[in-house]
C-alpha cells in the first residue's frame, strides 16, 4: 500500500462565496453613510453677493433658509421679479410665519433658542424684498439672521 495517493479528477473547486453577503452589505452601508442628499432644489438665481469678513457657521442642522431672487430659466412662468423659495416651493412673505413654526416644531425644544435663519440672497434681489422678510422674522421673533455670502473682495459686486 502506498503512503500517497494520486489524484484522479483534475476538477476545479467551487469559488466560495460564504464572505459575499458581508462584502455587498459593507459596500451598502459605505454608501448609505457616504452619500449626501440635496436639501432643496433650487427654482431660483442664486447668484451671491461677495464679502471679505466671512465666519462658517458651527451646526447646519440649526439653520433655516430663506431663499430670495429671481426664478430661474425653468420657472419662468412665475415672472420676473424677486420671489422667496422656502423649502422647494415658492412662498409670499406671509408665509414666513409658517415656515419658522414649522421649523420649530421639528426641532427639539431646548435647540429652538439656538435656531439661525439664513438669507441666501441673489445680489440683484430688491431690496425692499428683504426688508419684508426681516420684517416678518421680527414680528415671529426669529432674530438670529445670518446672510450667505461668497468669499471675495467686496468690490467684485458691482
Amino acid at each position: 500500500m502506498s503512503k500517497f495517493k494520486k489524484k484522479k479528477g483534475g476538477d476545479i473547486p467551487a469559488v466560495n462565496t460564504a464572505a459575499l453577503p458581508d462584502i455587498v452589505f459593507m459596500l451598502l452601508f459605505f454608501f448609505m453613510v457616504a452619500t449626501v442628499m440635496r436639501q432643496n432644489t433650487l427654482k431660483i438665481e442664486n447668484n451671491l453677493p461677495y464679502a471679505d469678513q466671512v465666519e462658517k457657521l458651527d451646526k447646519k442642522d440649526l439653520v433655516m433658509y430663506i431663499y430670495a431672487g429671481k426664478p430661474s430659466a425653468n420657472y419662468k412662468q412665475f415672472g420676473t421679479e424677486a420671489r422667496i423659495q422656502l423649502n422647494d416651493d415658492f412662498a409670499n412673505v406671509s408665509d414666513i410665519a409658517s415656515f419658522i413654526a414649522e421649523e420649530r416644531a421639528s426641532k427639539r425644544e431646548e435647540l429652538v433658542p439656538f435656531l439661525t435663519t439664513a438669507l441666501k440672497v441673489d445680489s440683484d434681489a430688491n431690496m425692499g424684498l428683504i426688508g419684508d422678510i426681516k420684517y416678518e422674522l421680527r414680528k415671529v421673533n426669529a432674530l438670529k439672521i445670518n446672510y450667505t455670502t461668497k468669499t471675495g473682495d467686496v468690490q467684485q459686486n458691482q
